[in-house]
């Protein structure tokens, strides 16, 4: 039995996400004339209460061109540390924006309003880069799926508006973070300029994101997706597996956050896990006791009994359940984890 934990990209569409994308109707969206694209940006920007919406192939590229819409070249946006726009995006933020990350060191991905306040750049100090930005991730990944506290994001809301700064969200896990914490969409609209949500990652779709923001926002941000090479033809297909899995797959992201749950009660027993890191949603990240086995020996044991995990450096290892992750996997992996010595 092959189970793959790598990530919650590695799951496949359903077969009633398959009929909905052979039933979709489809034009040229480089002309804005695919209707199956078109119904799910409207759909996805009033789940939001934002005026619009632009799909986009990948979450990077939606991150990427909305840091591109709120900054000029030279200008600083503030992040923090573990943030995937600094992490894994290939050093976007520089080379497509020329913008620098004033890098900021919160808890599991997440910072305070004081923190962001605090590194501010003065606006008239022109020795120093001007700060433009602030964007936060929810749920942090390389923070072990954490959901930020919506208080804390509405405090930043506020320092960017003090501050004339503009506010984005990366919400590749955003639909995560809803469930966890009985949150709606139309409460982020309200907070973000601009919110990135994937479809690729636990909703269970091949391909997208989306990008939701006002009218003009997203009429700058259509020129952007070009610029990089992001506009497609008929992609109502892939819209199309978009609008089926947001009427049926965000419930159900709470099975994945309980077998993730699952997962690090069994870790935590084993006397060879030195930490498993507090547990929300799909995503469990833990360290091997360095007396044990190293990173990639512990990968390759689990490996050769058809587990699949990756190491995301620093000694960390991490696991993210899915749509394809089953209830007989699930029972087999945790009875393998307990045979490890």
């Amino acid at each position: 039995m092959k189970i793959n934990l790598i990530s919650d990209t590695v799951a496949k569409p359903s077969k009633a996400m398959l009929e909905a994308m052979m039933q979709a109707e489809v034009g040229d969206d480089v002309f804005k004339e695919d209707p199956t694209v078109n119904t799910l940006e409207n759909k996805v920007a009033n789940m939001f209460g934002k005026e619009a919406a632009l799909f986009f192939p990948s979450g990077t590229m939606a991150n990427q061109t909305a840091i591109k819409l709120h900054t000029n070249p030279g200008d600083q946006l503030i992040c923090d540390k573990y943030s995937h726009i600094y992490n894994y995006e290939g050093g976007g933020v520089s080379f497509n924006s020329g913008v620098c990350c004033k890098l900021l060191d919160g808890d599991r991905g997440m910072v305070t309003a004081v923190q962001v306040e605090e590194a501010i750049n003065p606006p008239d100090f022109y020795h120093s880069p001007l700060t433009t930005l602030v964007s936060i991730e929810n749920t942090a990944n390389k923070g072990g799926g954490a959901c930020w506290e919506f208080s804390e994001l509405e405090k930043i809301k506020n320092v960017c508006k003090t501050n004339n700064l503009r506010y984005h969200l990366d919400g590749a896990r955003l639909w995560n973070a809803l469930v966890s914490k009985g949150e709606t969409p139309k409460q982020y609209g309200a907070c973000f300029d601009t919110i990135s949500v994937c479809l690729s990652k636990g909703l269970g779709c091949p391909v997208g994101s989306v990008l939701v923001g006002s009218k003009d926002a997203m009429n700058k941000a259509l020129r952007i997706r070009k610029i990089f090479g992001g506009g497609m033809r008929q992609s109502g297909y892939l819209a199309a597996a978009g609008i089926y899995a947001l009427d049926n797959n965000i419930e159900r992201l709470k099975k994945d956050h309980d077998k993730a749950k699952e997962i690090g009660k069994i870790l935590s027993t084993l006397s060879f896990i030195k930490k498993v890191e507090p547990i929300e949603t799909n995503i469990v990240i833990f360290e091997i006791d360095e007396n044990y086995k190293s990173e990639t020996e512990f990968i390759n044991q689990l490996s050769k009994h058809g587990v699949l995990l990756i190491g995301m450096g620093q000694g960390k290892l991490r696991i993210v359940t899915h749509l394809d992750y089953t209830k007989e996997q699930h029972e087999a992996f945790l009875s393998i984890l307990l045979s490890l010595k």
